[in-house]
């Protein structure tokens, strides 16, 4: 077997700065950015003495508490591909389980061994780290140079901030071990074919850690980045047999390689023109997303008729979202006659976006723009600078994201806003706004790529 080395990849979070709901209808198609917020992935050999041989795969996450799972590993029989066992380091220990490690390995693994004519697997230990935009919670430096934060609460003790990380760290750890196992002759990250693949399994393993089809627009988006996406039919996955049933290697191995997958993403369609930027604004507060998709999902079906008439709308304001974003680049340092706001059209089509948006969550009683988020809003557009701004995905009350001018001081007037800002809560829903922050992120228009495996060494 040949000896393997150190690899490590990283893939970018997510934000919805359009489409979002009517990303889950086929119809539709969403306006997601990537995220220079990145879940990082570093594979390397474990080093055993001379005759001894394991099975066994280490995972770490060693920014938290008790983050290490233990995995034992075997072919099945009738071509039902790999089955990953936890392990407990210890009798006295209960099982430290993480249904998207586990999944992701078995698929990841079963696709490998189905790729490859020597059918082992060599041991391996892998580490995650997550950039601290992922996390609400306090962090501490190990060093003063290192991009990561030490946080001292175990994984479930963590506040998630919202951008996407179990499609980041599903797609960084498919990645690394199709990077570290397959040949490049047989993956390559930085080849069209690598990605399709990358993304299909990706998909796929997501979709069963989570125990539903969802839009996958998630996953497109740590693959791709940025871009202008149309999901793929649920029914793609409908026909896959569980793992360990017969043919499962196989089946898994057609629906990544050969099955025509019907989503579609535009890289070319979206882009961020000098001088704008994103921001994040994370709010002291939250919202259940999948109860809130629930009863958009009942009100549509309840009330095609408007909800159609809405969507169609919020569709031709998302499309002209993502053209007056590529337009302004031709445009730049030149504006629509002597004193003219460059800008005037963009602010506009956000403006008329949002207007769509509070009138479909009035006619759902769903908070996807509630009155506090529309005071937060509203106050942010009034800056000089801003452009304009949203709530992001499903909507509710735990961020916002705003396009605006990349200027230190329309980040420092944003700041002193939020500082002190505080909305009383509503008397229809009771719910007060907390402390409203800056999230340390911005755009970032490249999917998931090779990192140098000595960026953690400090970690491993």
């Amino acid at each position: 077997m040949a000896t393997l080395e150190s690899k490590a990849v990283s893939a970018p979070g997510k934000v919805f700065l359009a489409g979002g709901y009517l990303v889950l209808d086929r119809k539709y198609t969403a306006l997601v950015f990537g995220l220079d917020a990145r879940i990082h992935v570093c594979i390397e050999p474990i080093q055993t003495r001379s005759g001894v041989t394991l099975s066994e795969i280490i995972v770490k996450s060693p920014q938290f508490l008790e983050a290490r799972w233990e995995y034992g590993y075997r072919l099945t029989e009738a071509d039902g591909g790999v089955a990953i066992t936890p392990l407990r380091a210890s009798h006295d220990l209960s099982l430290n389980k993480n249904p998207f490690i586990e999944t992701t390995l078995t698929y990841a693994l079963t696709y490998i061994t189905s790729r490859s004519s020597n059918r082992q697997i060599a041991p391996s230990s892998i580490s995650i780290l997550a950039s601290q935009a992922y996390y609400s919670n306090p962090g501490t430096s190990k060093t003063p140079d290192s991009p990561f934060l030490n946080f001292p609460v175990t994984l479930s003790g963590a506040h998630k901030t919202g951008l996407g990380s179990s499609a980041a760290l599903v797609t960084s750890f498919t990645a690394a071990l199709l990077t570290y196992y397959l040949p490049q002759d047989a993956f390559n990250i930085e080849s069209d074919e690598g990605l399709r693949v990358l993304h299909n399994l990706s998909q796929a393993a997501h979709c069963a850690a989570q125990g539903k089809v969802g839009s996958g627009f998630d996953i497109a988006s740590a693959v791709y980045g940025s871009c202008l996406y149309r999901r793929f039919s649920p029914s793609l996955l409908s026909a896959l047999p569980s793992p360990g049933s017969a043919h499962f290697a196989s089946k898994l191995r057609s629906l990544v390689e050969v099955a025509d997958w019907d989503t579609e993403i535009h890289k070319s369609a979206v882009k961020m023109p000098a001088g704008l930027r994103l921001v994040m604004c994370d709010v002291d507060c939250g919202s259940e997303t999948p109860g809130m998709v629930k009863k958009v999902l009942k009100w549509r079906e309840q009330n095609q008729n408007e909800a159609d008439r809405i969507w169609g709308k919020l569709q031709s304001g998302n499309e002209a979202v993502a053209r007056e974003l590529t337009r302004l680049p031709g445009v730049e340092g030149a504006a629509n006659g002597a004193g003219a706001d460059k800008y005037e059209r963009l602010r506009e089509i956000i403006k008329e976006n949002r207007g769509l948006i509070r009138k479909m969550s009035v006619a759902s009683k769903v908070p996807i723009e509630p009155p506090q988020q529309t005071a937060l809003l509203d106050a942010c557009s009034g800056i000089s600078g801003v452009i304009g701004g949203v709530v992001p995905g499903a909507g509710g009350y735990d961020a916002v994201v705003l396009l605006l001018e990349d200027k230190e001081e329309v980040i420092a007037e944003l700041k002193k806003l939020l500082a002190g800002w505080k909305v009383e809560a509503s008397e229809e829903d009771g719910v007060q706004v907390g402390k409203v922050g800056i999230l340390g992120v911005r755009e970032d228009m490249v999917g998931v790529k090779r990192q140098d495996p000595a960026l953690y060494r400090d970690w491993i």
